[in-house]
């Protein structure tokens, strides 16, 4: 696992310098493919870019699909759904057909099953993964110590995270090792020691599931990026 310098700007400028980014991860892959796969994040950060994004000119919506690297185990009209903050502050502002949307069923009781329907819908391998990354290291809902963590077939599996909502469905590193490019965002100082490890410490993905992404481009503020 390589990574290029990661990308330190303001933390003014860190929703568009990521949503440009990704909107010409996508328009490559509309290009060279004839469509884009994007999965998206949770979290504030991530809920910034998609804003930004919106507005962006270029993107052919209607040749995108969107995924998620994770979901929590609710309903999808819940405030900790991570489809419902995508649906607010990307998919309504974007026209993108509904059937391009795929969202992880996190309220189906057998979650078992719920992540293998997923898994069958992934492409091979997706164009765009957007990511975050926790202060305890976790990247989707990959958290430290994690049995998905040792995972090495499956592309999508229920786990148990450390806070609530505890139940939720992940993509996992089989998943990432699959996809074209990594997209790592990182915001605030709470998030310095996890980046440093994840980008400069001793390679153990287990304590620092972050580092499945090392690879990929780390977008970061400079709060952030002040351990590095």
């Amino acid at each position: 696992m390589t990574t290029p310098g990661p990308a330190v700007v303001e933390a003014s400028e860190l929703p568009r310098v990521a949503a440009l980014c990704v909107a010409e991860l996508l328009r490559q892959a509309v290009a060279e493919r004839g469509a884009a796969s994007l999965a998206l994040a949770g979290g504030t950060t991530p809920r910034a870019m998609h804003e930004v994004l919106a507005t962006l000119p270029g993107v052919d919506w209607a040749q995108v699909s969107i995924y998620f690297g994770d979901e929590r185990c609710v309903p999808p009209d819940h405030a900790d759904s991570n489809y419902r903050m995508a649906r607010e502050s990307l998919l309504t502002r974007v026209p993108i057909p509904e059937s391009n949307v795929h969202r992880m069923l996190g309220e189906l009781p057998d979650r078992d099953a719920a992540a293998r329907a997923y898994a069958a819908e992934l492409p091979a391998a997706l164009d765009v993964v957007v990511l975050g990354i926790g202060e305890d290291g976790h990247t989707a809902s990959l958290f430290p110590g994690s049995p998905a963590l040792d995972e090495r077939e499956q592309l999508v599996l229920p786990v148990i995270g450390p806070k609530p909502p505890p139940e939720r469905l992940t993509l996992t590193p089989p998943a990432l090792e699959r996809a074209h490019n990594l997209v790592m965002l990182a915001a605030g100082a709470g998030k310095a020691d996890a980046v440093a490890r994840a980008l400069g410490g001793p390679l153990d993905p287990r304590s620092t599931p972050a580092q499945w992404a090392r690879r990929g481009r780390w977008l970061l503020d400079r709060a952030a990026a002040a351990r590095l």
